[in-house]
This record gives C-alpha cells, sequence and structure tokens, in this order.
C-alpha cells in the first residue's frame, strides 16, 4: 500500500511539475515510470514466492489484477502518460497463475466446509423441541438459504473483484459445490423424515424445509444459465425435497379419505352428496394447516390434493360395483355424479387450485352415463379421449359397466371408437394413467 500511494504520487508530480523542465525527447516520465514499476515488480514477486496467507494472496492478486492496473494506471492524471509506456504486469505470468490456483483451490474448500457446518447447525434445529419461526405466515428456516447463498455470492464477488477471469473460475467451481450441498441436504431431510415421525413439531418442521426450497429455486433461477448441467441436477434435488415433503403431508389427508370414498360403491350412490361433502369436511381440515406454506408450494399441494379427489371417485366409477339397465337409474347417477363434480371443483378452486383441466373429467363421464343415443355416446367418447389422452380401453371398458343395457355389439363399438381416437403420446398432467385397473 505504501509503495503503491508512493509511486502514485511520485508520477503525479513528475507529470504536473517535472516533465516540462525537460526536452520532449528525454522521455523522463517513460523513465520515472519504469524505474517506480520494475522495483515495485520486483517487490511483489519476491512476496509472492514466500509463504504467503490465503488473505495475503488475495491482497496480492488484487493488486496485480486490479488495483494496480485500474486504480493506479488508469488515474485521471496519470493515464494519458502511462498508455505511452509499456511497463506490463506486477507479476509474471506462471507466479500470477500459481497464486490464482492456490487462492481457488483456498476460496472453494473454505465455502465447501462452511457450508457443511451450516447443514450441521440446521439438521441440530430441527432436532431440537422448538416450532419453527414463522414469516408472513408460513414457517421457515430461512437462515440455511440465506447462508448458502450468501456464502456462494461472496465468494463469487470477491473472486471477481481479482479479476473477471477468477471471478468466472471460481463461480464454475462454487455451482458444482451447490447441487453437492443439496443432495446432502435431501439425505438428512430424508433422514429426519423417516426417523422423526413421532417430533412434537414434525409437520412445521417439513412445511419449513419445502419452504426453504423457494429461495434455492429463485436463486439458481436468476442466476444459472439453461445450459449449465448444475442448474438441472439442483432444480431436480429442489423437487425431489419438495415432492417428499408433500407425500408425507398428504399421506395422513389420503389415509382418512379412502373409508370414506369407499361409502360410494357400498351405497351404491345413493348417498353420494352427503359421502361428498364428508370428504370435503375432512380435506378441508388439512388444507387449514397448509397454508403455511409459501404460496407456490401451497397452490402445488392442494392441485395435488384437488387430482386425487378426482382420481379417487374416477376409481370409484370403474369397480363395477353398480351395473344400472334403465335410462331413467342412469340419468339419476349421472345427476348425482354431476352434482358432486360441482361441488368439488368449486370447493377446490375457493382453496386456490388452478387445475382447472381435472374440472371437465366426471362432467364428461356423467354425460356419457346419461347419454342413451349409440352416436353421441362416441361423440362424447372420442370429447373425453381427446381432453384426456392416457385414458385406455381397459378404462372405458371398467366404467360402460355402469350401462346395463349396451348390447355386446354397442360395447364393442364405443370401445373400438376409444382406440381409434387415442393418442399415442401421454399428457403432461396424467389422470387415467395414474388408476391401476389390474
Amino acid at each position: 500500500l505504501h509503495m503503491g500511494k508512493t509511486m502514485k504520487e511520485d508520477l503525479t508530480v513528475v507529470v504536473k511539475y517535472i516533465k516540462q523542465l525537460y526536452p520532449p525527447e528525454f522521455n523522463v516520465f517513460s523513465t520515472y515510470a519504469e524505474l517506480y514499476h520494475n522495483y515495485f515488480a520486483s517487490e511483489a514477486e519476491k512476496n509472492a514466492e514466500s509463504h504467503l496467507e490465503d488473505k495475503d494472496i488475495y491482497l496480492l492478486l488484487s493488486w496485480a489484477h486490479n488495483i494496480y492496473p485500474k486504480d493506479m494506471r488508469k488515474d485521471h492524471v496519470l493515464a494519458e502518460e502511462l498508455g505511452k509506456v509499456e511497463l506490463g504486469s506486477l507479476l509474471p505470468s506462471s507466479l500470477s497463475k500459481k497464486l490464482e490456483k492456490k487462492y481457488l483451490d483456498s476460496e472453494e474448500a473454505t465455502v465447501k466446509n462452511s457450508l457443511s457446518r451450516c447443514l450441521e447447525k440446521e439438521v441440530q434445529r430441527w432436532k431440537e423441541d422448538k416450532e419453527p419461526e414463522k414469516l408472513n405466515g408460513h414457517f421457515q428456516s430461512e437462515l440455511l438459504a440465506i447462508f448458502v447463498i450468501q456464502s456462494i455470492y461472496s465468494g463469487q464477488k470477491r473472486a471477481k473483484d481479482i479479476s473477471p477471469a477468477v471471478g468466472e473460475e471460481l463461480s464454475h467451481r462454487l455451482w458444482k459445490e451447490l447441487p453437492a450441498f443439496l443432495q446432502s441436504y435431501k439425505d438428512a431431510f430424508e433422514d429426519f423424515k423417516e426417523r422423526s415421525k413421532k417430533h412434537r413439531y414434525y409437520k412445521p418442521i417439513l412445511i419449513a424445509n419445502i419452504n426453504n426450497c423457494w429461495n434455492f429455486r429463485d436463486y439458481t433461477e436468476k442466476n444459472m444459465s439453461e445450459k449449465d448441467d448444475n442448474k438441472a441436477s439442483i432444480l431436480g434435488t429442489l423437487s425431489d425435497i419438495e415432492n417428499g415433503g408433500f407425500d408425507v403431508l398428504l399421506q395422513q389427508v389420503f389415509v382418512q379419505l379412502k373409508p370414506i370414498y369407499k361409502k360410494f360403491t357400498e351405497n351404491k350412490w345413493d348417498s353420494s352428496n352427503e359421502i361428498m361433502n364428508e370428504i370435503i369436511k375432512t380435506t378441508s381440515k388439512h388444507i387449514s394447516d397448509f397454508r403455511t406454506l409459501k404460496d407456490p408450494f401451497y397452490h402445488a399441494i392442494v392441485e395435488k390434493i384437488h387430482a386425487h379427489l378426482v382420481k379417487e371417485y374416477i376409481v370409484r366409477l370403474l369397480k363395477r360395483k353398480v351395473s344400472l339397465k334403465t335410462p331413467g337409474q342412469q340419468q339419476n347417477l349421472a345427476q348425482n355424479i354431476s352434482k358432486n363434480a360441482a361441488d368439488l371443483e368449486a370447493f377446490c378452486t375457493s382453496n386456490g387450485s388452478k387445475a382447472t383441466w381435472l374440472n371437465s373429467a366426471l362432467p364428461k363421464l356423467a354425460e356419457i352415463i346419461r347419454l342413451q343415443d349409440l352416436g353421441a355416446i362416441k361423440i362424447e367418447v372420442a370429447t373425453l379421449a381427446t381432453t384426456y389422452p392416457d385414458i385406455r380401453k381397459r378404462h372405458l371398458e371398467a366404467f360402460l359397466h355402469i350401462k346395463a343395457n349396451l348390447s355386446r355389439g354397442e360395447l364393442k363399438s364405443i370401445l373400438g371408437y376409444l382406440a381409434d381416437s387415442t393418442a399415442s403420446t401421454l399428457p403432461v398432467a396424467p389422470l387415467f394413467s395414474n388408476i391401476n385397473m389390474s
């Protein structure tokens, strides 16, 4: 610092006062600049070859790549004159590369260790008998995400302050550390889910960890290019953590709903409105707990519930437990299904489900039951298959068991129509392919 300051001040005096005292051909500024530079460079090289602490390596690289070429040589008073002199850099290229490698290795190891310690502390927090904190009504354990992101960002910024090239290399290395860290985080979370089911705050801790993923996801989306393989790896691990948490949270709801759904076929759909009310009431109790999830995750879990409620209803319709011979009986069942579908849609929509693609499944099935004209049934089947291209013959055959007044020939004709109109590609959001007919 003393040498740099002295060189800058002395050369400023040369430009302002001394240069004009000599003839131009003496190149007096150039002589002074070269002598100062050579001395400074030899001292820098001597330091670089001695044993240096990490912070000294950082400082020396900052001088060589940043402070010396930018702050000194581009000083508004000196820039024009220094531009005429070829001084070179403070450190030889080979020595500079050697120091950069030391710095990068050390910084990478430091960040890696601090992330590992941070995860250990986080896991310890899960084991404490404490409810996670809430922010804006959402359970959170954001210290982990904030610390990890800050560690990576600070490391990248420090390296970039040395030079863009060093910054880019460290960024590349630290981006590889993030997927490795998140994999460790996922493993620790899996372990907690398995071993701590009786923990007093089990559910809030699950929710806090799902919410944690949002900060990592947001940071990755904004800072990593699509071409970077690490991005896909990071987002994949985050999805695993989120979906693993959702599965555990939903397990209890789905177990409670199962015996209620069985009542549809046990009662031959006679009291289907009461059964649907019971389903909605039971689901509603759990949904209120899920409001402590951040909005994107809350909507995601509500959509999973919506898909499950529709799917389970269809499962009961495919059980071959009801076979109706008269159009009147079929019309009554169709009305019941339509009413149940409307109640289900209203409930899910009012609770924030945006899965509108599910809403036409039950009304379309109700319409097939209601219709008696073979041509009209075929059109409705074709429409159903267009909307839900994962429906298969086995699903439709089980469903048409309800329409006992169809002849074998009519049944075959309808099923053949489906085979012709079903798309070969599965939809992005499957419905029927999640229904096992074995």
